[in-house]
Formats: C-alpha cells, sequence, structure tokens
C-alpha cells in the first residue's frame, strides 16, 4: 500500500516539498511523517497541517493528489521509490533527482527535471520553461535518465543537456538544446527559434510533418546539411518509447531524416535530424 498525502490546505503559499521522498518517509512512521515540518511560505509547519496522511510507507510509494501546483520540489534529489502525483505539480519537478521515478497525470511548472542525473519521469500533461536545463551559473544541467513529455514544453528544453533522453510528445518553445553538450531530445510538434544554438555534441530529433517542423532554411545558418537517412538509433529509441506508450512514436518508428551538423561557432559535432 503506497502512503497518500492529499493535499488539503486552502493556501496559496508556496510549499517546499524537498524534504519528504521515499527514501525518508519509508523509514518512518505515520506519525512522524505528520510531524515532518516543511515550509509553507516563510513559515515552517508540520506536514500534517498542509496533507492528510494514510496509507503505508514502507514500500517507498507516495500517492499526492489535489492542487499541488503551489507545491514545489517534489521528487527534487530523490534517490529510489516512486511518487505519483494526481494533478497539477508547481517548480522543479525531480530537480537533481538519482533514481526512481516520478509521473505526473497533469501539468508539471519551470524547471522540471533540472540537473537530474539518474531515474525517470513521465509527465501526462505539459511542462513549462527549462525542463532538463541546467541553473543559472551552471555548467550542465540534465546528466543521466529520462524525461517524458506527453504534452508541450516551453522554453529552453534541455540547456547544456549532457546525457540521457528528454521527449516532447507536443511543441517546444525557443531554446530547445541550447548549448547542449550530449543526450538526446525528441520533439514531436512544432519548436521555437534558435534550435540547437551553440550546441556541442547530442541529438535533436524533430518529428513534425513538413511546413509544421522547422524548415531547412529556418536553421541556424551555423548548422550544415550533409544527407537523408534513416538511423539505427532512432529505431530503437521510438520502438522503446512506443512500447511505453509515448504518444505519436509508433507512427514515427520507419522515418528517415534530413541531418544537419553543428553549431558550427562550437565544436559542431551535434546534430539536427529532421523528419522527412
Amino acid at each position: 500500500m503506497p502512503l497518500c498525502l492529499h493535499f488539503t490546505a486552502d493556501s496559496r503559499l508556496p510549499i517546499d516539498f524537498t524534504r519528504v521522498g521515499p527514501e525518508q518517509t519509508r523509514r518512518q512512521s505515520l506519525a512522524e511523517i505528520e510531524r515532518t515540518k516543511i515550509f509553507c511560505g516563510n513559515r515552517q509547519l508540520p506536514l500534517a497541517e498542509l496533507f492528510s496522511v494514510s496509507g503505508g510507507p514502507a514500500d517507498g510509494e507516495i500517492h499526492l493528489a489535489g492542487d499541488l501546483a503551489s507545491v514545489h520540489g517534489i521528487g527534487a534529489r530523490m534517490t529510489e521509490g516512486s511518487i505519483r502525483v494526481e494533478g497539477n505539480a508547481g517548480r522543479h519537478l525531480g530537480a537533481e533527482m538519482r533514481g526512481g521515478r516520478i509521473e505526473v497525470s497533469g501539468n508539471a511548472g519551470d524547471w522540471l527535471g533540472t540537473e537530474m542525473h539518474s531515474g525517470q519521469i513521465r509527465v501526462r500533461g505539459n511542462a513549462a520553461d527549462h525542463a532538463a536545463a541546467a541553473y543559472p551559473g551552471s555548467p550542465r544541467g540534465m546528466t543521466g535518465g529520462e524525461l517524458l513529455i506527453d504534452g508541450d514544453a516551453g522554453a529552453h528544453l534541455g540547456n547544456a543537456m549532457r546525457r540521457g533522453l528528454v521527449a516532447v510528445g507536443g511543441s517546444a518553445g525557443d531554446g530547445v538544446g541550447a548549448r547542449m553538450i550530449a543526450g538526446t531530445i525528441l520533439v514531436g510538434g512544432r519548436c521555437g527559434r534558435r534550435v540547437g544554438a551553440g550546441m556541442r555534441r547530442g541529438t535533436i530529433a524533430l518529428m513534425a510533418q513538413a511546413g509544421e517542423t522547422p524548415a531547412p532554411q529556418s536553421l541556424l545558418p551555423t548548422f550544415v546539411g550533409a544527407n537523408r537517412w534513416n538511423p539505427q538509433f532512432m529505431r530503437l529509441l521510438l520502438v522503446h518509447l512506443h512500447r511505453g506508450g509515448f504518444p505519436g512514436a509508433e507512427t514515427w518508428i520507419e522515418s528517415a531524416y534530413d541531418i544537419f551538423h553543428g553549431d558550427q561557432i562550437n565544436l559542431g559535432k551535434g546534430e539536427i535530424l529532421l523528419r522527412a
């Protein structure tokens, strides 16, 4: 039986949830969990003043429910177990996580999966800005794991990403894969401007049909066209996503791609794949 936390507070103050995760709660009794202090605004309150607590914590599963848009840091720095969020979630969900799995049935706020190292995050709705990105002043963003967003993503997706997989079923904002060091980003819909700006290595695959995805001439001029190709690694990746129920993956499996190398103002060993 999972640990069930239902948000009951009538408050729009930001709530810091970073001290509550499977690695902490599985070693505590329900009474100890209820007494855990978390910040609500600038005050520390017992968890039980904000959430109703039930279920069993020993199996390392946490189910969260309620309007959680003001609850920030869910699953941040988690190393094990699983968290399921029924509804929307606030900022910094899964930031710097090192293991486990998080699933969100609604939308997620800014800084989703920022600098995550391992594990999997699945968001069934949309994500805001800076998903899988680097915090200001940090040299690298996401360094491992999987971040799967069924809907749309905001700007600066995968900024300074180092390793791992990011897949977006819908559209994404400006700066997808900017300063990317390595890893793979897949976007199913439209993209904003400056795709791959300053990227060194890695792969950005844009899956929308011609006329929806950027035309070759709309890419930065520092990307050089190569050839049309059906790389085996993309087929394997899309089969993996399809088996996980990712939207659109089944229809993309046999695709060919026009390949562009860049960014030539940097190391220039990255690639943008435009589905033909």
